[in-house]
């Protein structure tokens, strides 16, 4: 009897081309969820008209916007390969797991809002006191902490690609740049309803970046 072949062919994992698509899947589903809470919540809208449904789907949203941004991380860790610097990754695997956290928790928060109102238990559905602290809670986690940790998640990623030149010089520019406006800019009124876009739209163009040249 022929005896049988234990020895394997062991070949390395190759990250697919078709994973910077989430990248691109990511920044549409942030964009979508930014825009229909600022028309609905943040717009002071009664949570018993057509808000609901509307606030109801971005929260729905979040989960996959979740799990397409960490899909995301990878694929811009593979483009580094054996160049990965420790240090700058830990920031840059910190700050984009906290970026996801304070999403999670800005969803939860609206999810939290709708329910109290959709079962019209007394807690939210007569005060207008506890709705707006939930608004309140919601503006600050985005303003202060979500968007910021987004902003040190670009930071950490245009300094590694300036250092290593895995990435042309005008994208790490544009990403340090964009970055500065998320850790600044946020405390201006000017500039908070449109900045929190930017994040998503970086994204996007990293991603079809990638997606172009892998």
């Amino acid at each position: 009897m022929p005896e049988p072949n234990n020895h394997l062919t062991l070949r390395p994992l190759r990250t697919p081309r078709a994973a910077a698509i989430a990248g691109i899947i990511f920044s549409v589903l942030l964009s979508m969820i930014l825009v229909l809470m600022r028309v609905s919540v943040e717009t002071g809208r009664g949570l018993n008209t057509g808000a609901s449904d509307a606030i109801s789907l971005a929260v729905g949203l979040v989960p996959f916007a979740g799990i397409a941004f960490l899909w995301f991380m990878g694929v811009v860790r593979d483009r580094l390969g054996h160049l990965e610097d420790q240090f700058f990754s830990t920031i840059y695997f910190g700050s984009g797991l906290l970026f996801l956290a304070m999403l999670f928790i800005w969803a939860a928060i609206a999810g939290t809002i709708l329910t109290g109102f959709d079962l019209d238990t007394g807690v939210l559905a007569d005060d207008r006191s506890g709705y707006a602290f939930g608004r309140m809670l919601m503006d600050e986690i985005t303003s202060v902490y979500a968007l910021r940790m987004a902003g040190v998640f670009m930071i950490s990623t245009g300094v590694i690609w300036t250092s290593t030149g895995v990435m042309p010089r005008w994208l790490a520019i544009i990403t340090l740049g964009v970055a500065l406006g998320l850790l600044v800019g946020m405390g201006f009124i000017f500039f908070f309803w449109w900045l929190p876009l930017s994040f998503p739209a970086w994204v996007l163009l990293v991603s079809i970046y990638i997606l172009r040249t892998s």
